[in-house]
């Protein structure tokens, strides 16, 4: 007794279905792009840096308008901006890297490069 063509068809988007779902579960996950994030990561660190030497900067020259002290107040401003964005900049820096450690996992090493040749 032959199939009807509704039942051939229901068997095959069934089967289609079937294999869209296999496919579904055993297809790789999408590659990640470690390198913007990475590069995110140092443009956090350069605007900490940034920042903390303008604020530095900006105290400092305000303090010379109130306490007409001209260039002191600048100067160690700009030395006390400097430090405080080093300390925070390495703080960051600690942050992100346990961060990108507990995402990541541990580093891996790269082994010898085979299609380098030596004289």
């Amino acid at each position: 007794m032959p199939q009807s063509e509704d039942t051939r068809d229901e068997e095959l988007r069934r089967l289609e279905e079937r294999a869209e779902a296999l496919h579904a579960r055993t297809a790789p996950p999408p590659a990640r792009d470690y390198g913007s994030q990475a590069a995110g990561y140092g443009y956090r660190i350069l605007g900490v840096l940034l920042g903390g030497l303008f604020v530095g900067m900006g105290f400092g020259a305000a303090f010379d308008v109130v306490a007409k002290t001209s260039p002191l107040g600048l100067i160690v401003g700009v030395l006390l901006g400097f430090a405080v964005s080093i300390w925070m900049a390495v703080r960051s820096a600690r942050v992100m890297a346990a961060e990108a450690s507990r995402e990541w996992g541990p580093p891996k090493d790269l082994g010898p490069e085979d299609d380098v040749e030596e004289d």
